[in-house]
């Protein structure tokens, strides 16, 4: 629970982003966020995650390839694509379908596509990582979804989707920013910053703790590594990454 100290802090921060908090009541916010704040905002941040992040990612998407169907071939979907940050990390002759709540990264996105060519683009869905209804059970070798998690309305939703579209033997891979140490200044920031952040960048939660939601999923054999990514000025130093197999 938040200290009164914190709760105090919080009050100040949602007093400072008043106008925020004004054209959210007023039903403005939200479609400008999703429209043209979030994907830039994601761009711009996005850029500062990946060099603190890309030894993580290579690392993480190593073993990809151990992966591919008995077909040879290897396909995977990603949640939360965005404008697919990832696809540099994957190996050739991959076959990608994107998914995303926001249809509104296309610029990004098809920068993305024209430098990572050697892969297959299948489709993009617009779709929530709870609700995959499109994807066929059983009919990808891997899932990936990198910064998701802190965003979605419900992680074990989204995580009975993960494994109900993978086939048996496939791979969950994630990389995802999650609460500190309840002890921690960090995690009193992130305490402070709750409800204005999540205000501000759609629906991210800064204190989920995503090792447990992962641990209760039932994945038969589950890898997680608690690492740090720390960006200036940002609540989201804590980090897991890993994957689980179905």
């Amino acid at each position: 629970e938040a200290t009164a100290s914190a709760l105090l802090l919080r009050a100040g921060l949602a007093l400072l982003a008043w106008p925020v908090y004004l054209l959210s009541f007023l039903g403005i916010w939200e479609p400008f966020c999703k429209k043209v704040f979030f994907p830039f905002f994601l761009e711009k941040i996005s850029g500062a995650h990946e060099k603190k992040s890309k030894r993580y990612k290579q690392e993480l998407f190593r073993n990809l390839p151990d992966f591919r169907g008995p077909s040879g071939e290897l396909r995977l979907l990603e949640i939360g694509t965005g404008s697919g940050s990832n696809f540099q990390f994957y190996p050739a002759g991959c076959r990608v379908t994107c998914t995303d709540i926001n249809p509104n990264f296309q610029e990004g996105l098809s920068r993305n596509m024209k430098k990572n060519q050697h892969l297959h683009y299948e489709q993009f869905l617009v779709a929530a990582g709870e609700d995959l209804r499109q994807v066929p059970s059983g009919s990808v070798d891997a899932v990936v979804c990198t910064l998701v998690l802190c965003s979605v309305q419900s992680v074990s939703s989204t995580l009975r989707e993960v494994l109900r579209v993978l086939r048996p033997g496939g791979a969950f891979y994630f990389l995802e920013h999650v609460a500190a140490e309840h002890s921690s200044w960090t995690y009193f920031w992130q305490q402070v910053c709750y409800p204005t952040w999540k205000l501000v960048f759609a629906g991210c939660c800064l204190t989920r703790e995503l090792w447990k939601n992962l641990e209760e999923a039932k994945f038969s054999e589950l890898k997680i590594q608690h690492i740090s990514v720390a960006l200036p000025w940002m609540p989201i130093e804590p980090h897991i990454v890993g994957y689980g197999v179905k």
